[in-house]
């Protein structure tokens, strides 16, 4: 039923994006020469419908080829968006230039841009609110794919605690095939040398395998069996808790490599974007607080004696030490680099506690990004005291510094600050490395200035 159910899905899908996208051409176009003032009609509307016919056909095609049309149950909202914003660029450049090349330069183009813009602000909504309900109907026990388990195991178990506490992804386990039994709190249909059996007395929409290592001899069986009745097969390799969750892939001379640590800011374009937004945000930001800098700094300068700028050395990208800045909103103690700062900290000052309270502290390390040595948006960084401590104690800790410590992140917008768990810290720390994007980077800006959530809460359709 799962599969009739999709195969709909992506026909109402596709259909009402084309009319989205048709009519949003009729609109653009009475926005432009009847709402907007200073428009002159060279070209006639009928002929902007002749241009929309193709428009909407080449947009529906670099849509489906962008994956826009998959089932998007594993696909976060923040990558959807992503891809359709990429493609209505792509289309929209191609179009330009071919009219440009064939002189069909009479079509407006601001026309032409707000059918862009219009089209993609409705398309965006209506897969916002797709999801949200999708999601209230898995929720009560519609549109559900129907699993199979191949396991009994730590694999297993946790598989099935996560969708059985998820219950918006649409996921309803139908048994499990393992060697042995154990208590699941689900049926066990067989052992796996009836798997190919069973397979087509339930036909399952997926297996799941998550076999532990005593049993992964029966991988090529197990592979054979849902290749020959037809079924989707998903793995869940007994080193799953060492993968990042978006694993890539080389290929030497047809070997598979797994990498397990490449990241999406290992692409020089990716890496190019993060540092253009770093440097023109932190120029902006440096400008526009300036003035408030100046208070800050004579406040610090007559509230107490010592220095105005407190330098601390962090430990940054590569595990390479920089010297970190901000104004100084403690008294000097020699416990500056062994001591984290509480709440309730006998060595604040009165002008410090309150620049803390504002985090005006942090605005000197908008510096810092200018200079490199920071990103806007990153995991914090620390000072190597602790990051001895940590490496050893904290598991992955140090993968966090394969990128630029920010002066706002992930597990900060998320409340993990301060004297909070180091270990949650480093979770969100990683995955905010693992799912890097300039989306993510402007939703943790938005989120630390105005607070609340944006794209994050809308995690899987």
């Amino acid at each position: 039923m799962i599969r009739e159910n999709q195969q709909l899905l992506n026909r109402l899908h596709v259909l009402s994006d084309g009319i989205i996208l048709y009519a949003a051409l009729p609109a653009a176009f009475w926005i432009r020469f009847y709402l907007l003032p200073g428009g002159f009609i060279s070209v006639p509307l009928d002929r902007y419908l002749i241009l929309g016919v193709f428009l909407t056909a080449a947009q529906l095609f670099t849509y489906a080829a962008f994956g826009l049309y998959q089932s998007f149950r594993r696909i976060r909202l923040r990558k959807e968006l992503e891809k359709l914003w990429l493609a209505t660029a792509l289309v929209m450049a191609i179009l330009l230039s071919a009219l440009f090349v064939q002189h069909y330069i009479n079509y407006s183009r601001l026309t032409l841009a707000i059918w862009s813009v219009l089209s993609l602000g409705i398309l965006s909504c209506k897969r916002f609110f797709l999801r949200r309900a999708l999601r209230c109907f898995r929720q009560k026990g519609y549109n559900q794919k129907r699993v199979l388990v191949l396991g009994c195991g730590e694999l297993a178990q946790t598989y099935l605690k996560t969708i059985r506490g998820n219950r918006e992804l649409g996921y309803l386990p139908v048994g499990y095939i393992a060697s042995r039994k154990e208590n699941l709190n689900l049926k066990r249909l067989g052992g796996f040398e009836e798997l190919e059996e069973l397979l087509d007395i339930h036909r399952p929409d997926e297996v799941v395998s998550a076999i532990g290592t005593e049993d992964y001899q029966r991988m090529p069986e197990i592979i054979a069996a849902c290749e020959k009745t037809g079924t989707k097969l998903s793995i869940i390799p007994f080193y799953a808790k060492y993968m990042p969750s978006n694993p890539q892939f080389d290929d030497l001379e047809g070997i598979p490599l797994l990498n397990l640590r490449r990241i999406p800011l290992d692409n020089w374009a990716n890496a190019f974007c993060k540092r253009t937004m770093d440097i023109v945000g932190s120029s902006l930001l440096i400008l526009l607080t300036s003035p408030v800098m100046l208070l800050c700094a004579a406040g610090v300068k007559l509230t107490s004696p010592g220095p105005v700028i407190f330098r601390q050395k962090r430990v940054g990208r590569n595990k390479k030490t920089f010297y970190m800045y901000k104004f100084r909103s403690m008294r000097v103690n020699d416990g500056q680099d062994t001591r984290w700062s509480a709440d309730r900290d006998e060595r604040k000052t009165r002008f410090g506690a309150f620049m803390r309270k504002c985090s005006l502290d942090e605005l000197p390390q908008f510096f810092n990004v200018l200079r490199g040595d920071m990103s806007l948006v990153g995991p914090r960084p620390e000072i190597p005291f602790y990051v001895e401590q940590f490496k050893e104690d904290v598991p992955l800790y140090m993968v966090k510094h394969q990128v630029r410590p920010g002066i706002t992140g992930w597990a900060q917008v998320n409340g993990l600050r301060g004297d909070t768990s180091i270990r949650e810290r480093v979770e969100h720390d990683i995955y905010y490395i693992e799912h890097w994007s300039l989306l993510f980077d402007i939703e943790i800006l938005l989120i630390t200035v105005f607070g609340g959530k944006f794209l994050n809460s809308e995690v899987l359709g």
